[in-house]
């Protein structure tokens, strides 16, 4: 939502907004970098929209009886989907979207850097910030681009990461489509597959990753990616804390993202790039340039030889990929804390997140749960984080629970040991970085004091 209201603000349209998290006094940074665009936030009670209201669009996570929806329907304001609205991007521009269950907003990353890199000028439509975006002053999740001219029209390519989460993803047409993974998230394996049946169906031209076996009936008709093969040599994998190298048909490639499942990324990214002819080299060059994305495994800071790491790991697949990449690269006692997002999908993900946990840790390793992040509306709380974490522990795994988060951080304290390495871990909830700086300055200012 806040990246489509940021592009319309980009296009010079009126702009106003709300979210529950600015009424409970929560993400004021987003806040102020979408005003800083002239679009004006009220609160969500209705008073941002009156007679000159046009047009009202919604999440699927505002529910028919809100305020907003009881106003927009009393000015007879046209009330749309957020999908509908992205639907209007998607056909306006050369799109190519980003669809998966793990790795959207990476590669979505990934792809907008090579061919800002090649010239290209795209614009890009994401949920997580980009780096090189929030660096340069803003929110960081989208940015309309200039294209190869400076109207909107024939070769301005829009890069989008489109969401299977509630279904709308079957709306769009893209003159490029790449499906990334499946596994069991918001909805089960069989159901997203129908999704994503239907999505490769609208788009013109479908890029696969070929290594998933959740994907083999995708491949007919599909353009392949992987590590095995489709035109690629993938030689000389290094993997560090903190970045992969490796060669890909004979040129050097340095990612400055670790894991396995970033080398994948990338894998996507290049294929896509090298069809829109930008050379193999330049691909390399781009991905040299990436600044990740929010929240992706982002680096907190070092301290006493400590480490705080924060990331937007939530569903399984991602956290036992995130784990497994700290694992293999350092070999330290990790300290996980993690927030579970949302009554519903923690109840539905329950045996997999306990899997998750119980196969990724070590243990030595320890895990932290504070109770289950709630966004707002109408939701049964009949789940814990503490149910999560009596399982994990009867698993043999070391498992504590807090029911305020500001709780943990003594806790934390006292833990932490030369070698730690802290990552908070969770989605939806953006204050969770805040938790993150909070607990490095805390063991910083323990470290200093000896």
């Amino acid at each position: 939502m806040s990246a489509l209201s940021q592009i319309a603000a980009m296009e010079g349209r009126a702009v106003t907004g709300s979210d529950r998290d600015f009424d409970n006094g929560r993400n004021q940074a987003f806040k102020t970098a979408l005003e800083r665009l002239g679009i004006k936030i009220f609160p969500q009670d209705g008073s941002g929209i009156d007679r000159d209201t046009v047009e009202v669009a919604v999440s699927t996570a505002i529910e028919d009886s809100n305020p907003e929806i009881s106003k927009a329907r009393s000015v007879s304001a046209r009330i749309i989907h957020r999908s509908e609205l992205l639907s209007s991007y998607v056909d306006s521009f050369k799109t190519i979207a980003v669809g998966g269950t793990s790795g959207k907003s990476t590669v979505v990353g990934m792809i907008f850097t090579i061919l800002e890199e090649a010239g290209f000028g795209p614009g890009v439509i994401t949920g997580g910030p980009l780096v090189t975006l929030k660096e340069r002053g803003f929110m960081g999740n989208a940015w309309l681009g200039k294209g190869p001219s400076a109207a909107r029209g024939q070769g301005h390519i829009m890069v989008i990461e489109a969401d299977e989460s509630d279904g709308t993803i079957v709306k769009y047409s893209p003159a490029i489509g790449l499906i990334l993974n499946i596994s069991k998230d918001h909805k089960d394996v069989p159901e997203i597959k129908k999704i994503f049946r239907q999505f490769a169906q609208n788009v013109k031209k479908l890029y696969v990753n070929a290594d998933d076996p959740e994907l083999a009936d995708f491949k007919t008709g599909a353009e392949l990616f992987g590590r095995a093969g489709f035109g690629f040599r993938l030689e000389d994998l290094k993997m560090a804390m903190f970045g992969s190298y490796f060669r890909l048909n004979g040129v050097d490639f340095e990612l400055p993202v670790p894991g396995a499942y970033n080398i994948e990324n990338a894998l996507a990214a290049v294929r896509v790039a090298l069809d829109l002819g930008v050379k193999l080299e330049l691909c390399a060059e781009g991905l040299k340039k990436f600044r990740g994305i929010q929240r992706r495994f982002e680096l907190i800071g070092e301290a006493g030889g400590i480490t705080v790491l924060d990331d937007y790991a939530h569903n399984p697949a991602k956290i036992f990929a995130v784990l497994g990449a700290l694992r293999r690269s350092s070999g330290r006692r990790l300290i996980v804390v993690y927030q579970p997002h949302g009554y519903s999908p923690t109840r539905h993900l329950r045996r997999e997140l306990v899997e998750s946990f119980t196969g990724g840790l070590a243990a030595e390793d320890i895990l932290i749960m504070p109770e289950i992040y709630y966004a707002g509306g109408t939701v049964a709380k009949d789940i814990s984080s503490e149910d999560l974490v009596k399982e994990i522990s009867a698993r043999g795994r070391k498992a504590f629970y807090f029911k305020q988060r500001g709780d943990i951080i003594p806790m934390a304290l006292e833990l932490a040991a030369l070698g730690d390495i802290f990552i908070v871990m969770g989605a939806r909830d953006w204050t969770l970085s805040d938790f993150a700086k909070e607990l490095f300055e805390k063991i910083k200012r323990k470290i200093s004091r000896g």
